[in-house]
This record gives structure tokens, sequence and C-alpha cells, in this order.
């Protein structure tokens, strides 16, 4: 299983002869050129995961891609054939099951309403398991290999983000959703995550396109 960090909260995760892109929002680049795809994840609404300017583009280059957006975010942008994701529900890419987790935004403030917010499992035999939260701490996913780690937003604050990635206890942590940090201050968050995390959790940094194969 290899996952490619495209910026902010966007992962191109390729398994099992399958390539799925989640999350391409404003603040990553490139997606739009990407080919090839085999689905895309939509978390949530907000256009850092989901910039409906640039999907017309991503929809041509990849007119058979399948595409699985949050119930919300699905009003904002028009895919045809596009299902919603749901919390719970399982969907087949392939080989690959992709599997809803979770309902809710985190808080962000008590004068932001909160929205809705899926994050999604992949998982296939003989591969790691791979989560990505989107905008949440709270959700279930049971036993995960690889996490997508949100290192930083409005809605969390370090102690959190720790706690999460030590409740998850993940074999990786990919530190993701950073955009927001200048690169001093995402240093300051990447050292707690890897100072705080458990013993058995690698932090793995892909920042700027970077990509690693992981088994």
């Amino acid at each position: 299983m290899r996952l490619t960090h495209l910026g902010h909260a966007c992962l191109l995760v390729e398994i099992a002869d399958q390539r799925v892109l989640i999350d391409p929002g404003t603040l990553a680049a490139g997606w739009e050129d990407l080919r090839d795809l085999d689905a895309v994840v939509v978390t949530h609404q907000h256009p850092d995961h989901l910039d409906p300017e640039r999907v017309p583009e991503l929809v041509r280059g990849n007119p058979d891609a399948a595409w699985y957006v949050e119930a919300q975010a699905r009003e904002l942008v028009e895919v045809p054939g596009s299902v919603a994701l749901v919390g719970g529900d399982e969907v087949s890419v392939g080989d690959v099951t992709l599997r809803g987790v979770g309902e809710q935004h985190a808080v962000i403030n008590e004068h932001v309403p909160r929205i809705g917010n899926t994050g999604v499992v992949l998982s296939v035999d003989g591969e790691p398991t791979v989560f990505h939260p989107g905008d949440a701490y709270d959700a279930e996913p049971g036993e995960v290999d690889v996490l997508a780690l949100p290192l930083n937003a409005p809605w969390c604050a370090s102690k959190e983000t720790i706690a999460f990635v030590r409740r998850i206890g993940p074999r990786y942590a990919v530190p993701v959703h950073d955009a927001l940090l200048s690169p001093a201050g995402r240093g300051i968050y990447l050292g707690h995550a890897r100072d705080f995390s458990l013993d058995r959790t690698e932090v793995v940094d892909l920042a700027g396109g970077d990509a690693r194969t992981f088994s």
C-alpha cells in the first residue's frame, strides 16, 4: 500500500491495484492533474477538503472514477453517479473495502454550527488498513495500521491530537491537515506527535508531496 500526501488533508492511496483520492481541497496542489483514479472520497464540505472549482477538471480526467461523498458535501458538488458516504456503510472499490466512520465534524466553537463529517477506513486482505478521519477525533475505526493524523486545526488543541493518536494506536501515523502552520510551527506540532505517541507508533512525515510504501 502506497500513500502520497498532496498537501493539507489530501491523500492518494494506492492499494490492491486501486487508486483512491481522499479530500481534494483548496489547500492541496496538483490533484486535479491525477489520472487513472478508481475512486474519490470526500469526508465533508469544507473547502480545504473539497474544492468545487477544480472538481470538474478531476471528473473530466477520471470519467470512470466512483465518488463517495459525505451527504451534505454531496449537495455542493455535481458529480454524476456520486454516492453518499455514510458512517457504518461499506462499499467496494475493486477488492478494497471502504467503510464510513463517524457522522459529525468536530466542534470549532459555539458560534459555528456543526456539519456532517464521515471518515473512511480502507482495507483489503494482505495490505495495511488506512484510516482518514476527516475533521474529527471522536471516531471509532477499530484497529488500523496507518492513521492520517490531523496535526492542527481551529477545532483541536495539541493535547487532543495526542490523545487521539494514542487512543487509535496505529503502527504508523502520517501527519495531515497542516497547511495553517508556519514551517516552524509545524515542526513543533510534528515534534509533539513524535514525542508523545505510543512507542509502537512511527510518525511518517510525507510533507511536500512525498510518498511511502507501507507493508
